[in-house]
C-alpha cells in the first residue's frame, strides 16, 4: 500500500475541511445540489488558485491532481448526506472552518519556502490560501466575507505562520512545528470567538438625536 507524505495529508485534509464548510454554507443557504458542489468546490480550491497563479505555478495545483477534485466531491456529498449531523453537533460547521484555515496556511506557506521566497512573503501566501477560497464563497453566497468581519480570523493565520517561523529558527522538528503551527491557528480561531476577542476595539459613534 502506497504510502501518503506528511505535505500531501495535509493538502488533502485541508480540502476535506474546506469542502465540508463550503457544503456547509450552501446547504443553509438551502441551495440544491449543484449549487452545494460549486460552493464546496470554490471554497476548497479558490484560494490555492490565486497563490498557484501569483507564483505562476500553472496549471493550477487542482487541474494537476485528480485526487483533489475527487475529495472535493466526496466530502462535498457526504455533507449532503448528513447534512441533519451539524444540528445534532453544535458548532460543526465554524470547527471545520477554523481547522480548513490552519491547515491551508501551512500549505500556502509551504509553497513559498518551495519557491524560496523569504518569511513575510511566504505568511502572505499562507493567508491566501487559507482565506481567499471563503471570501469567493461569502461573495457567493450574498454575505459579506468573514475576512472582512471585525473577528479575527486572518490575523490568526499570520500569527500561526509567524510562530511557524520562530519554531523553525529554534530548529524544532519539523513535522512538529507545523502540527503546533495548524493547532494554534485553530485554537486562536476558536478562543477569539468564544470570547468575542477582535484585533483592535471598534468604537461606536453616538449620533446625537
Amino acid at each position: 500500500m502506497p504510502s501518503i507524505d506528511f505535505r500531501t495529508l495535509i493538502d488533502v485534509l485541508g480540502t476535506v475541511a474546506f469542502a465540508v464548510s463550503g457544503a456547509s454554507h450552501a446547504i443553509e443557504k438551502k441551495l440544491d445540489i449543484f449549487g452545494v458542489l460549486i460552493i464546496a468546490f470554490v471554497t476548497s480550491i479558490g484560494g490555492g488558485t490565486l497563490r498557484d497563479m501569483l507564483l505562476g505555478d500553472l496549471p493550477v495545483n487542482w487541474l494537476r491532481n485528480e485526487l483533489i477534485i475527487g475529495v472535493i466531491l466526496g466530502a462535498a456529498l457526504l455533507t449532503v448526506f448528513i447534512k441533519g449531523l451539524e444540528q445534532k453537533i453544535p458548532n460543526t460547521l465554524f470547527l471545520f472552518d477554523s481547522l480548513g484555515l490552519g491547515l491551508f496556511t501551512l500549505v500556502g506557506m509551504d509553497k513559498g519556502f518551495d519557491a524560496g521566497f523569504p518569511p513575510g512573503i511566504c505568511i502572505a501566501l499562507g493567508t491566501i490560501t487559507a482565506c481567499f477560497g471563503g471570501v469567493i464563497r461569502d461573495v457567493l453566497l450574498n454575505q459579506v466575507p468573514l475576512i472582512f468581519h471585525k473577528e479575527i480570523y486572518a490575523s490568526a493565520c499570520i500569527a500561526g505562520g509567524s510562530l511557524l517561523l520562530l519554531l523553525q529558527h529554534l530548529h524544532v522538528k519539523p513535522t512538529l512545528a507545523e502540527i503546533i503551527c495548524i493547532i494554534s491557528i485553530v485554537c486562536i480561531r476558536i478562543v477569539a470567538v468564544k470570547y468575542k476577542l477582535t484585533l483592535l476595539p471598534i468604537r461606536e459613534t453616538k449620533h446625537p438625536s
